[in-house]
This record gives C-alpha cells, structure tokens and sequence, in this order.
C-alpha cells in the first residue's frame, strides 16, 4: 500500500508556493519600472528628467526669436533653464566637433547638420525663411533687383560663402549669373546687417527675419521667389549631451503648436 500523504506537508508546499508566485510578479514589475517599461516608474522619472539646465546651439538668425521661444518653454516647464549661444552654423559646427558642452543644435541649413551625423540624432526641420536685399536708410542707389547689386559704384557686403546664408547669396547670384564683388565677407548674417544699418555698405543679402528687425535703419527689398532661395532650419539633439532627455523635450517642442506660432510670428515660414 502508498504511503500516506502528509496533509501538514501538503499544506504548507501549497502556501508557499501561493506566496512565491506575488514575490516572483513583483520582482518582475520592480525590473520593468527600472528599466522604463512599467508605466507607473517611467512618467515620474521622465518628468523629473525634463527638468535641467540646457544649452542650445543656435544659428545667429534665431537670436531675437529664440530668446522669446526660450522664454515661453521654461515658462511652461517650471525648473528648466534654457541657455542660447548664438553664431554661424559653421562657427556652430566647428564648436560640436570641437566637444563644446550643449544639449542641442539648431542650424540655418541643412548641409552644416548633415555634417555632424556623427555628433547629432535625427534632426527635424523647425522653420524656413528667405533672402531679401538690406539697402542704407533711404535706399539712395535705387536699388530694385539682384542685377543692380552688380554696379561697382554700389558697395554691397556678403556673408562668407561657407556661412549658411553666404552660401544661398551665392547660389541665387550664380543661377541669375550675376557677378557681384563684395566689400566685405562676413561670419554671420548679423554682421552683414550690421555693416548695411551703420552705412559701412549700400546692401547686403540677409534673412527676411532679420531685416525686418531693423525697422528704418534699412530698407528691404524683396526678391522674387523664383530667384531666390528656401534656407532650412533643422533642430537635433547633441549624443553628448548630459540632458538628453530634457534636450529631445526641447527639440521636439520647437515643431510643436506654441513654438511654430512664435516663429511664424517672427517673419519665419512654416516648417
């Protein structure tokens, strides 16, 4: 005959066994919260995360409206500082490779982003602008088209052609074939507004967004859109930032409803 079963014995396999099996499930959940799978340990680390001092790495024709921008984020985002250091995007470029601390690039085009692969995440395209010709106060040479920017008797200033907007002065130049001999070539397009404002040059070739700030120091004329060229402004996390998380928050709002309002409202088209 089979032994008999101890019931004591069966008793107590059968509650340990019931007591294993919540112990086993909450060690699973307790991983998953670690590792950002369980819902209810993600959304408190994720908004802690947000919180941070960021620095952003900013195409000098964002200057004025991004320190609106900046404002309005940290406003919503109680605890995040936003700083802004402003430049050429070459001048921008070569501080990422350099190993500059910051959180996030913005350029004015996308051949300088497309050059940091390497240093970038996937960026996005946030806003566009155009070129229009800044005359001195008055616009006393009459000037109304690109040709008349060919006149040796008109000194006309350029950005360098490896900046941003350098290059797109180039490139609407070239494809109406006009030859046009700067008295100066300038880092950024701020310094070429700046030559035109203080009457150190005629004209210039700059963002729309930008000559519009200068109110009657100069006088814009616009260049039909068949002769002139769509500067792209694309945002993107840095691989090296300390705050990447709180840095994609950030880019990522850039493309969002409350920063394409303040952008379009700066002059800037629409992504």
């Amino acid at each position: 005959m089979p032994p008999i079963p101890n019931r004591r014995g069966a008793v107590s396999v059968a509650l340990t066994a019931a007591l294993l099996v919540p112990a086993l499930s909450a060690c699973g959940s307790s991983d998953d919260k670690a590792s950002g799978t369980g819902a209810p340990a993600s959304a408190p680390a994720s908004a802690e995360a947000k919180a941070a001092n960021l620095t952003v790495l900013a195409a000098s024709s964002l200057t004025d409206v991004f320190k609106t921008a900046g404002a309005a984020y940290e406003k919503a985002h109680p605890g995040t500082k936003v700083t802004f250091s402003f430049a050429g995007s070459q001048e921008l470029a070569a501080q990422v490779k350099q190993g500059a601390p910051a959180d996030a690039l913005v350029t004015a085009d996308t051949k300088t982003m497309d050059g940091l692969k390497a240093q970038t995440d996937a960026p996005s395209i946030i806003a566009r602008n155009r070129l229009v010709i800044a005359t001195g106060k008055g616009n006393p040479f009459k000037v109304d088209e690109l040709k008349d920017l060919a006149d040796s008797k008109i000194k006309v200033v350029l950005a360098a052609p490896e900046v941003p907007v350098g290059r797109y002065s180039k490139q609407i130049l070239d494809a109406q074939k006009i030859e046009v001999k700067p008295v100066s070539q300038e880092p950024n397009v701020r310094a070429v507004l700046s030559k035109v404002e203080l009457g150190e040059a005629d004209a210039g070739l700059v963002y729309k967004t930008d000559s519009a700030k200068s109110g009657d120091k100069v006088v814009n004329v616009d260049i039909p859109d068949d002769q002139n060229a769509v500067a792209s402004y694309p945002a993107a996390t840095l691989k090296s930032s300390e705050n990447a998380e709180a840095a994609a928050a950030f880019v990522a709002w850039l493309s969002g409803p409350e920063a394409q309002k303040i952008l379009q409202d700066a002059g800037f088209q629409k992504a």
